[in-house]
Parts: C-alpha cells; structure tokens; sequence
C-alpha cells in the first residue's frame, strides 16, 4: 500500500467521522425540537414549545413553582390576605406581591440589562414596597382581594415569558458579573434560578401561614 494511497485513505475516514458526528449531532437538534413540539405539562421538567431546550428547562420549573403558589391560596378571603400574625411578619397578601416585584426586577436586570437599583424612580415608588416588605409593605399592602394578586403575578409572569421567547440558550448562560456589587461572576441561568427557588422559599413560608390563619382546618399529620 503506496504512502499517497495511505493519506488519501486516512483523510476519507477523518472526514466521514466528521460528517458522521456532525450528523448526529444535528439529528440530536432535531429530535429535541421534536420533543418540544408538544406541551408535556408541569409534571415534565425539561424543553417547552417555544423556547430553546435550557430556557425551555427554566420555564418549565417556574411554570411548576407559580402552579404551587397559586394552589396554595385558593379560597383565601381579603381577611386572610391581610392577616398579620404579629408586629414583624409579613401578610400572605404582602408575600405575592413581594413574588412580582423580586420577578420584576429581575427581569429589569437581565432582559433590560440595567443594573441593579439603577430604574425609575417611578417604578421604585410601584415596587420597593412590595421588594422590600418590612414596616412599608405592612402599611401598603392591604385591602386586595384574591384576583388582585393573581392578576399582576400572571401579568408579571407573561411579561417574563414574552421576553423568554426573544433569547436563546447562548444567553441564558452568558455571565453578567452585575449582581448586588459582587465581584463574582454570575451567568443570567443562575439569576433566574434564584427567581425560582425564592418563589419555592416563599411558597412554603405562605402555605404555613394559610394552616395557621384564624378558622383553619387543622392540618393532616406530617403537613
């Protein structure tokens, strides 16, 4: 076997492996695209229609989150929105609230790219009440009925989603070293991650609360 037939016939299979892998990987994109076609529920944590698969992946976590938010206040009169438990906590109606805000602000943070603290005073004077809660949210946030909560935390959440659409993977994964002055390198994934398991914080926090308000039913053992 000459030396020229020998190359030629390496640079054949290089190139074949090449085109193979190649090919395989784009049938691995297809057949996630496929996959995403079909909307499989908030019981599916993965790609959604709509999205690339790792935004499709946040989306369906938050999806889930905001199910379990929702379930844990239905029924729940202005009276037990407003309820304070004592001088320092907060209402559940302060709660969902403070849920809109923090996504709000979030969004600001990594659609907008702004820097934190750095919008309108306009939109401080709507929100950090409600992201701060303490002595102001007490005072505030009172009066709503159920609707009005879930309103804006449905608006707010549209409003993320829309945004979801425009981005891809590459982005979700960049790294923003922004964050509250940390010097940290900190990618938007992470950002948005925090925005889902401060929501699972607080959905516990109100699910305690709800057993608890005047004239509950007692709590099955182990709840």
């Amino acid at each position: 076997m000459n030396s020229n037939f020998s190359s030629n016939r390496r640079c054949f299979l290089t190139g074949a492996a090449l085109t193979a892998g190649m090919y395989g990987l784009n049938l691995a994109a297809q057949s996630a695209e496929t996959k995403t076609e079909k909307d499989s529920g908030i019981y599916v944590i993965g790609p959604k229609p709509g999205y690339t698969p790792q935004v499709g992946t946040l989306v369906s976590m938050l999806t889930y989150i905001q199910t379990a938010v929702t379930s844990s206040v239905k029924g729940l009169t202005m009276a037990d929105l407003d309820y304070l438990f004592d001088a320092n906590a907060n209402t559940i109606g302060a709660l969902l609230l403070h849920l809109a805000a923090t996504e709000t602000y979030y969004g600001m943070n990594t659609f907008e790219n702004k820097k934190w603290d750095s919008w309108s005073d306009d939109l401080k004077k709507k929100w950090d009440f409600a992201m701060n809660l303490g002595d102001a949210g007490r005072k505030a946030i009172k009066g709503h009925d159920l609707d009005y909560y879930l309103n804006i935390l449905h608006e707010t959440r549209e409003h993320s989603l829309a945004e979801f659409r425009k981005r891809d993977d590459q982005w979700l994964l960049s790294t923003d070293t922004e964050q509250f002055g940390s010097s940290d390198k900190i990618n938007i994934y992470w950002k948005w991650f925090h925005v889902c398991e401060h929501e699972s914080h607080h959905t516990g926090q109100i699910a305690f609360l709800t057993k608890r308000l005047p004239g509950a039913k007692a709590a099955p053992a182990g709840s």
